[in-house]
């Protein structure tokens, strides 16, 4: 007969992601998911398989926790206005306390090592293209030129918001809101 969980998966996972999210894919030992998520190491194989898997459950909660301020992007008319509402919407996103924590994904990607696992490398990278196909549908509202330009234009947009994520763990609320302003200013 099996055992009935002694805890709230959606809780654990919750903690799981904040620890992965401060310390890493690569910094973060099962021991540490342990101690943060409050369960046993065999809770954990048991439940998610093995540390691949916790950090796969995650990114789907990270994805959830997002998911106001990408749909609000996703809903948007306002074509390259709506895209720097996303830009704010995201430093406040990442806020926790007065602490900017970045992007979960930016942070991953850069912490990780050339030969990652091509299963966690294949869910980031995923993750990227949603946000940036929600780029260039929203710079398609704007008609800024062919398709490869708004694609590149997106791609420039992703670079973009990869660095803020970076520089709001170094800069302060008003440096980060002149960048975003520099940005747009331009397009």
């Amino acid at each position: 007969m099996a055992r009935k969980k002694q805890y709230d998966e959606v809780e654990v996972i919750d903690k799981a992601m904040r620890l992965f999210w401060r310390n890493g894919y690569e910094n973060t030992s099962v021991r540490m998911l342990e101690k943060a998520m409050g369960i046993n190491q065999f809770s954990i194989y048991a439940s998610f398989k093995n540390k691949q898997g916790v950090f796969l459950e995650s990114v789907k909660h990270y994805k959830t926790q997002i998911k106001s301020i990408t749909d609000k992007l996703e809903q948007s008319n306002n074509g390259v206005t709506g895209i720097q509402e996303y830009f704010h919407d995201f430093l406040e996103f990442s806020k926790e306390a007065s602490v900017f924590k970045g992007c979960l994904v930016t942070n991953t990607v850069n912490e990780i090592k050339e030969d990652a696992d091509p299963i966690i490398m294949q869910e980031l990278k995923k993750f990227s293209l949603h946000i940036k196909s929600l780029f260039v549908r929203n710079l398609k509202q704007d008609d800024l030129g062919s398709v490869e330009d708004v694609n590149k234009l997106a791609d420039y947009l992703m670079n973009c918001i990869l660095g803020l994520s970076i520089s709001s763990k170094v800069f302060d609320k008003t440096q980060l809101s002149s960048m975003i302003e520099i940005t747009f200013k331009r397009l």
